[in-house]
């Protein structure tokens, strides 16, 4: 315990230097007569230094220092003090290790325990889409799995996460889609004859076939070949009209429909013909624009929230061209025509960095380069202007046909890893904790992003923990927008909900490849059914009637067990968190704490006995509030899914009172019939409950002793469909 006599305002150092005890006693007694000095039940140094001073007993007539010496002198002992029980020593417990959380670190390839440089803010870039179609399920795959990653740091380990991510709003692909769309549009706006039409594609064709020919990748030459048999078979019938003179309508019809289907291999053709002659800076603006206003309602559709701060590559322009000039100032960059490039080698051979640190075994992979320069940016001239062919542009110089910013080395646009460190730095500074982004940009984009980054910032750390999401197939098939193999987000709204996919991704590791399958959406509603089964379970046993206290009744055996069990699959689904965010494990314990809760309480209905309410809550609130986390329930309900929509809010609490009017009423009623053994009246409630009341949506149970409500969510989406039909 604390101290027994002297606080540290005392003045005691007198008393260390008296010489004459019977001096030091009185003022000892004087002291103590004001104060309490048995507040403890152990001496402070003050008490032992003062007791070494007297070497007996104070006089009785110092009452006070006298009863202080007694004290003291029988805790020294040992002994218990009369009338005073001396506290037993506590043992603290020993405890037990925690998990604590580890992310798979693109940067060791290994899982790293997390450890955020700032205390417990955690600072996030994600690199973002290029805005120049519709957004897919490989944009999906990165968004709601790095979504669900953000929402269980802030919500579950509760970091303070500032998140930051991009648009590309300039790039090669943009550049030219543009331009094509630009083109083809003036192109139709012209109203060209059919034979017009006939001519330039069969003229368009031409470069289309030799392009074909000289591909080899299987993917991209399956495509190809797809587009060409399509265009075959719309020429066909279009030259046979013409030939045979048919009439004018049936020639054009023909015609549109060639042009439709030709369009891709037409604006290719056109491009190369006139793409030199598009100058006008807002035509390669208004397509990125377009697509990011339908990205980010894709992304509120998904329910993954914004960012945030939010970059756009053109509102940059001036930051990228300054974080270019330092790179060149600190030695790692030269410029060529116009252009500037990073210089690798001398990275690479500099004393404190290093190229290449995600995959170094990918460093000279000409195909990646390339692609990671744009099919605008490699040409023979423009490779020759390199020192070496793994040096990657910094800052383009700006051909004819494409969009163009003030720079010291002339007009030109930024490259495109720059635009990430530029912005990036910009918000987040010389190191962040996270940078995210998909599987395939680790090289060339994510190991250069690093490089020009730690040679701008004159550091090694730049990123100290890279997260990668797995790829998406396509029922076992590669996914590619540029292989026109994809399935936009709107496409898999209309088959599945937000939520479904949303469960769809959480049973499947982030890190790893996602087959998006019949099969995989399947299993992702079964187990939204299987879980909302259980809500409606819940909250059933929940409406049950009950006063206060029989809300609160007694534990046996069985409550016992299952509680234990609960508190293993907690522990269990805290570890699999830990484990590199594995929400995979983390949906089967939630799914095996469901089964263990549904075969209690079959047993207890079995036996005639309600299930206990407080544990049946505990359990629910739980798994609802963990789907919360993970972004898969929105809204305050606090029990399960929730029901309704826009015009029909908080439904469940709307519909409830009408339906218990009509399940008592049909209790009543079955109750006089059994009484009356009006077997007919029993034949009709039973034709309400089996026949009608299903149609619209609603099923009722009998239980023994009460009326039982089910499958409310139902309901509740029948009458959503009946208000957005009504308006009201």
């Amino acid at each position: 315990m604390c101290a027994v006599l002297f606080s540290t305002a005392f003045d005691y150092g007198f008393l260390l230097h008296t010489s004459e005890e019977a001096t030091a006693t009185v003022a000892l007694n004087e002291y103590l007569s004001s104060r309490s000095y048995l507040a403890g039940f152990s001496p402070s140094r003050v008490d032992q230094e003062v007791f070494e001073l007297l070497h007996r007993p104070p006089a009785p007539q110092h009452v006070h220092a006298l009863r202080w010496y007694r004290h003291i002198a029988a805790l020294q002992r040992g002994t218990p003090i009369k009338g005073k029980r001396v506290q037993h020593p506590w043992s603290a417990p020993a405890g037990s290790n925690l998990p604590k959380l580890r992310l798979y670190n693109s940067l060791t390839r290994t899982k790293e325990l997390f450890v955020p440089q700032n205390g417990n803010k955690v600072s996030w870039y994600c690199c973002g889409p290029t805005v120049y179609d519709a957004s897919h399920m490989g944009h999906a795959r990165s968004y709601i799995s790095f979504d669900i990653l953000r929402r269980i740091l802030m919500n579950y380990f509760k970091y303070d996460v500032f998140y930051c991510m991009n648009i590309t709003d300039i790039d090669d692909k943009i550049i030219r889609r543009a331009r094509q769309n630009y083109l083809l549009e003036q192109y139709r706006e012209k109203k060209p004859a059919a034979a017009q039409v006939l001519q330039d594609v069969l003229s368009a064709r031409g470069p289309f076939q030799a392009k074909l020919a000289e591909t080899t990748d299987p993917d991209k030459k399956q495509m190809l070949e797809r587009l060409d048999s399509a265009v075959a078979a719309a020429l066909g019938p279009l030259q046979g009209a013409v030939e045979s003179k048919a009439g004018e309508a049936d020639i054009q019809r023909l015609a549109q429909v060639l042009l439709e289907k030709a369009k891709d291999l037409l604006s290719d053709w056109l491009d190369a013909q006139f793409g030199s002659q598009v100058t006008e800076n807002s035509i390669f603006s208004l397509l990125p624009k377009f697509w990011e206003g339908e990205y980010h309602n894709d992304m509120d559709a998904l329910n993954v929230l914004p960012p945030d701060v939010l970059t756009r590559v053109s509102e940059y322009c001036p930051e990228i061209v300054d974080f270019v000039k330092k790179i060149l100032d600190n030695g790692f960059g030269y410029e060529s025509n116009g252009s500037v490039y990073f210089d690798t080698a001398k990275f690479a051979t500099s004393q404190k960095h290093a190229y290449g640190k995600l995959v170094p075994e990918a460093v000279g992979d000409m195909k990646a380069l390339q692609e990671g320069e744009g099919d605008l940016s490699v040409s023979a001239d423009q490779l020759s202007e390199k020192r070496s062919q793994n040096d990657f542009a910094l800052w383009k110089a700006s051909k004819p046909g494409e969009p163009s910013w003030d720079s010291p080395w002339g007009k030109g646009r930024p490259g495109w890893h720059i635009e990430c460190s530029a912005m990036a730095g910009s918000i987040l500074g010389e190191s962040m904790d996270i940078h995210g982004g998909g599987f395939d940009l680790r090289f060339p984009h994510h190991d250069n992003e690093l490089a020009q980054s730690e040679a701008y910032f004159e550091n090694d750390h730049w990123v100290r923990y890279f997260l990668h999401t797995g790829h998406l197939t396509i029922a076992g098939c590669k996914m590619s927008k540029s292989l026109k193999n994809f399935i936009t987000i709107k496409d898999a709204l209309a088959q599945n909900t937000a939520r479904q996919l949303r469960l769809a991704f959480l049973m499947h590791s982030w890190k790893d490849t996602l087959d998006y399958s019949s099969n995989t959406m399947e299993s992702a509603v079964h187990y939204e059914k299987f879980l909302n089964e259980f809500f409606l379970n819940v909250k059933d046993i929940l409406r049950a009637p009950c006063d206060v206290t029989g809300q609160f009744e007694k534990w046996e055996a069985a409550e016992m067990e299952l509680n234990e069990s609960f508190y293993e699959r907690k522990a269990a689904v805290h570890a699999a968190l830990c484990d590199n965010v594995d929400t995979r494990s983390t949906m089967e314990e939630m799914r095996a704490l469901v089964t263990q809760s549904n075969t209690y309480i079959a047993s207890r209905k079995s036996s005639k006995l309600q299930p206990n309410r407080m544990l049946m809550k505990s359990i629910a609130l739980y798994l609802t509030d963990m789907l919360k986390t993970f972004g898969a329930i929105e809204g305050t309900e606090p029990i399960g899914f929730p029901v309704g929509g826009d015009g029909c809010l908080q439904m469940e609490t709307t519909v409830m009172p009408y339906l218990k009017v009509l399940s008592d009423f049909r209790e009543s009623v079955r109750k006089i019939a059994r009484e009356q053994n009006v077997t007919e009246v029993l034949q009709l409630c039973d034709v309400v409950r089996n026949d009608t009341l299903p149609e619209l949506g609603v099923r009722l149970e009998d239980h023994e002793g009460f009326p039982h409500l089910s499958n409310v969510l139902e309901c509740c989406r029948w009458l959503r469909h009946y208000c957005s039909r009504h308006d009201s």
